[in-house]
């Protein structure tokens, strides 16, 4: 099969079940607060949480076009960024375990995460400073055979329920960014406590401020060498950004799909709503946003195939998220405009992507760290 009848089919089967799993249950999953857990093991049991992912851990290596199948159509269908957070939180929590950790602690965490039986999560920020890693503060010392963590960190996706936790730390004397280091910690480990943390949107994904007192993990446990992390970490982030723009893409497409329907549907001054001009205007606004940011992305993706991922794609990377948000913020809105009251009610798809937008805007880096990175990397 070619890749394009590869990624059709994957998008189908995604479509699937998030309109069949999810999309019925989010406003109810927004309310409790919390999606059940049994979910990992259905998106599992599809494959799709180990997309990506080498095969002897239980993965399927893949494209990044087939990863922004995935994330589209997941987003597009599923309708919830709180749902795509944490569901796919390892994608973020798990990639420096693949790519520093030893033979053995990758055989005992990656396979379970990857069939839904245990989740994982990545611990960076912290209260005193978001988009700067080189700052930050929490402390692992060395210990015999054992390193000893002490820290905070807040805004962690699945950081409530998460079973493995790869933590960026300070290690030794080091300052800035040659003394980060990254530590795997289990999530049941002793003086690990955990807050849940209220937001305005993303409401059924849970996010937490840690605090480590004392907390002691195996030397084992650190991934690569000390101060390795913080290049492990910015390698990371371009993944989370690339996935971010694909999401953002998923979510602009939900709110046009559901402003569409209700503008044929509904009806003002004796005709519906996109008999109006001014309404069918919107709609084709909307469109140049996200045909625009569709095109953009299946460029970067393809470029990434292909083996082109050096500074001017990283910089890319940076603008394509800023522009995809700024289309998924453009589409929720316009969508909500036309939706009119109904847009601002509870359980219409805008409505809730209208709450969620700001997140993916801040989220793997702000527009404005975005922008300077990419300057950087562009050398402006």
């Amino acid at each position: 099969m070619t890749d394009a009848a590869d990624r059709e089919m994957l998008y189908d089967m995604v479509r699937r079940f998030a309109t069949e799993q999810i999309a019925p249950h989010v406003t109810a999953w927004d309310e409790a607060g919390e999606f059940p857990r049994q979910l990992y093991r259905q998106a599992a049991e599809l494959g799709l949480l180990g997309i990506g992912y080498p095969e002897q851990l239980g993965g399927t290596p893949s494209t990044y076009s087939l990863r922004a199948a995935l994330w589209i159509a997941l987003c597009r269908h599923g309708t919830s960024g709180g749902v795509l957070a944490s569901l796919l939180s390892h994608n973020i929590g798990l990639p420096p375990v693949v790519a520093l950790g030893s033979e053995a602690l990758k055989k005992q965490v990656v396979p379970d995460v990857l069939a839904g039986k245990k989740i994982a999560a990545l611990a960076i920020t912290e209260p005193g400073g978001g988009s700067d890693v080189a700052a930050l503060r929490t402390r692992a010392r060395r210990d015999g055979d054992h390193y000893v963590i002490d820290g905070e960190k807040t805004f962690i996706t699945s950081g409530v329920r998460a079973d493995w936790l790869t933590v960026a730390v300070r290690t030794g004397e080091e300052k800035g960014a040659s003394g980060v280091s990254l530590i795997l910690v289990p999530g049941d480990s002793k003086g690990l406590s955990r807050n849940a943390l209220h937001k305005m949107g993303w409401q059924c994904s849970d996010t937490a401020h840690l605090f480590f007192d004392g907390v002691r993990v195996p030397a084992s446990h650190l991934l690569g060498a000390e101060g390795e992390g913080f290049r492990a970490i910015m390698h990371n982030f371009n993944g989370e950004r690339f996935g971010i723009a694909c999401g953002a893409l998923g979510f602009a497409q939900a709110c046009y799909d559901e402003a569409l329907s209700w503008a044929q549907q509904r009806k003002t001054f004796g005709v519906t709503l996109n008999q109006h001009q001014v309404i069918r205007h919107k709609l084709v606004d909307m469109q140049q946003h996200i045909r625009s940011t569709e095109a953009w992305l299946n460029a970067v993706a393809a470029r990434a195939d292909a083996g082109d991922t050096g500074a001017d794609w990283v910089g890319e990377v940076c603008v394509l998220k800023n522009h995809a948000t700024q289309t998924m913020q453009f589409c929720a809105d316009t969508a909500v405009q036309i939706l009119g009251g109904m847009g601002f009610m509870r359980g219409t798809v805008s409505e809730r992507i209208y709450r969620e937008v700001k997140v993916l805007t801040i989220g793997g880096g702000t527009e404005e760290i975005m922008k300077e990175l990419a300057a950087r990397q562009w050398r402006i």
